[in-house]
């Protein structure tokens, strides 16, 4: 497992300048600088000169109320206490609703080099939206080997040997109209610690190996809704080759899972040998699935069904 201890101001920037509509305008010198906890502090306390709990790892955000109350000091007042802050060594300065940076606030920064941005967006969107795109930053990630597509809303992780037909059970179910997410090493980012979030390096994002073929591109043949680039993990099938599969759930009564970050996702293995309809099978275990999730469960149904008849016999 993979969980980022720093995140620096120019990936920070780069990944989420769009969605927070910033805007950099000074201590660009600063990019370098590292974000160390995935939250967002107002600098309300700290302007007032109250510093001995300071949060100054964090992202710090300056909206009206405190720029209203940084114009009530006087220059030197200003100059000492934004002084002190930019000394914590805090990774960069936004200001919301579009409100205009003090000009003792730009030159002190520039100096420092840390690096401060503008937003139109509203105070409490901002810290919420902010907030989110941190957690996406700080989120625990993994790789795993294996293709990921998605079948009908449902994302599905295909492992096994190297050699066995991930790809190829991937190809499959794109041909059935199916989008894939991920070929060979799929990337997984826990979120909130209750889902994964699945998707590709996106050097390989679109393309896929199929042996004795080699690298195809699936957007250039399928099109484009044969690529998604992200997809939420909801079942895990292992391909197993038949003399290696040992015991296995004949009824599917018993749930199995597969433990990624902590997390436990429904799992199911999958015999295979010659004459096998891999892709189909696998279309089978993701609809089954989502008829689960929908309180279906054919085999507890079954089950009772023939318990029921159990009874009525013996009755």
């Amino acid at each position: 497992m993979k969980k980022p201890l720093t995140v620096s101001v120019e990936h920070f920037y780069t990944q989420h300048a769009s969605r927070l509509q910033l805007k950099l305008v000074a201590g660009q010198e600063g990019m370098g600088r590292l974000i160390r906890e995935g939250a967002v502090n107002r600098l309300g306390m700290a302007l007032t000169g109250f510093i001995k709990y300071f949060a100054f790892r964090r992202v710090q955000l300056i909206g009206k109320s405190e720029i209203s109350y940084f114009h009530t000091l006087d220059l030197a007042t200003r100059q000492a206490r934004i002084r002190a802050i930019l000394d914590r060594k805090i990774p960069c300065i936004v200001f919301s609703r579009d409100n205009r940076p003090p000009a003792i606030i730009l030159k002190e920064a520039q100096k420092a080099k840390v690096p401060i941005f503008i937003s139109p967006i509203p105070t409490p969107r901002l810290v919420n939206l902010i907030t989110l795109c941190l957690e996406e930053d700080f989120a625990p990630t993994t790789s795993e080997h294996g293709s990921m597509v998605d079948i009908m809303g449902v994302g599905v992780l295909i492992r096994g040997e190297s050699g066995v037909g991930k790809s190829e059970c991937a190809l499959g179910l794109v041909e059935r109209g199916y989008s894939l997410v991920a070929d060979d090493v799929t990337r997984l980012r826990l979120l909130e610690g209750r889902e994964l979030m699945a998707t590709s390096a996106e050097v390989t994002r679109t393309f896929m190996e199929v042996r004795g073929i080699g690298i195809i591109n699936v957007a250039a043949i399928f099109g484009g809704r044969a690529i998604r680039t992200e997809k939420r993990l909801d079942l895990v099938v292992s391909l197993v080759e038949w003399e290696k599969v040992g015991e296995i759930e004949r009824t599917g009564l018993d749930q199995q899972f597969y433990e990624i970050l902590g997390l436990k996702i429904p799992h199911v293995r999958i015999p295979i040998r010659p004459g096998r309809d891999l892709a189909g099978l696998v279309q089978v275990a993701a609809l089954d699935q989502k008829m689960k999730t929908m309180g279906q469960f054919s085999a507890l149904e079954f089950n009772e069904k023939l318990m029921s008849r159990l009874k009525l016999k013996e009755g």
